[in-house]
């Protein structure tokens, strides 16, 4: 089982995703604080997905600030920047796009 924490402002950018996968559990924030807290409350998080386009380089910095080891990050292609040491995923279909996530975790 994997838990996914996935920063997003708008809930339909969840539309499709959150049944794709029977051994992925999705915790959602709609925003760096919000992120945090998650974070702070729930040590199980092995992913973040940042799905907030222009802002997710900023709330990688706020993740950052205030875990320097954080879960990995995760972007989609053509969704926004981020600094390294952020994982870019294929723009794809929400269950291909979680199925990618879960391969490039269980590669490491």
């Amino acid at each position: 089982m994997f838990t996914i924490l996935v920063v997003s402002p708008d809930p339909s950018n969840l539309a499709g995703l959150l049944d794709t996968h029977p051994s992925v559990e999705f915790v959602r924030a709609r925003d760096a604080e919000e992120a945090l807290e998650k974070l702070g409350r729930n040590r199980r998080v092995d992913a973040i997905l940042l799905l907030s386009g222009p802002e997710n380089a900023a709330i990688a910095e706020e993740i950052r600030e205030d875990n320097p080891a954080p879960p990995p990050l995760f972007t989609v292609e053509g969704g926004g920047e981020t600094t390294p040491p952020s994982r870019r995923l294929p723009a794809a279909s929400p269950q291909n796009l979680v199925q990618s996530l879960i391969d490039s975790l269980s590669d490491t």
